[in-house]
């Protein structure tokens, strides 16, 4: 698949041949939602808990007698069925770790970025260097690049330039900037388009296996 390389302006400066291997994989839609949902469970705390009649304060001692009172029998204050009490069956702290193999969550990124080629929603561009890390210089060229679309910048390393465009696109609210090892399928979905530098292509290759 072949796609256009662009500098700054948006113009056109030649064209490259995405890696088949990686842009030209099967989609396989159940394989990206099972690593989108795992994804987002372990994204989850899990620090959810409410107190057991034995955690909540006070209920120290029996509020009536046994018997003798006519009332129902009591032992505590502190019990699930007392105003300030206990609860029962309520969420605990957990973890909701989902594993996936190492391949399959390769291959569901190989699966959503076919998916992203396939739709056009690729931009390669020379590199991502502009002259001064300003955010009206980069919301500008973001322009030329995409549009209106929200965007994701996939970069190779942390060099200059992905400090230039960290430091760019912070208050950016469309557009985010990544380097291609921490790629995943929430922020691919999560964005219209998605920007690669050229010296980026290899890294990413080398990162998909």
């Amino acid at each position: 698949m072949k796609v256009d390389v662009i500098n700054i302006a948006g113009e056109k400066l030649r064209e490259v041949d995405l890696p088949a291997e990686v842009f030209e994989a099967p989609i396989n839609v159940d394989l990206m939602h099972q690593a989108y949902v795992r994804q987002m469970a372990n994204a989850r705390l899990g620090t959810h808990k409410t107190k057991s009649r034995g955690e909540v304060s006070g209920g120290g001692r029996k509020p009536w007698k046994q018997k003798g009172t006519g009332r129902a029998r009591q032992g505590t204050t502190r019990a699930p069925q007392w105003v300030g009490g206990g609860r029962v069956h309520t969420p605990r702290p957990r973890s909701y770790e989902k594993k996936m193999p190492k391949k399959m969550r390769q291959a569901a990124l190989r699966s959503v970025l076919s998916a992203k080629a396939a739709e056009s929603e690729i931009i390669l561009v020379e590199d991502f260097l502009i002259e001064e890390p300003k955010t009206s210089v980069m919301a500008e060229v973001l322009g030329k690049w995409a549009g209106d679309s929200s965007a994701l910048l996939l970069l190779a390393e942390k060099d200059k330039e992905y400090d230039v465009a960290m430091r760019s696109s912070d208050n950016i609210s469309n557009a985010k900037v990544l380097l291609a090892g921490y790629l995943n399928v929430r922020d691919i979905l999560g964005f219209d388009k998605l920007i690669i530098s050229v010296k980026t292509l290899d890294a990413l290759t080398a990162h998909l296996g």
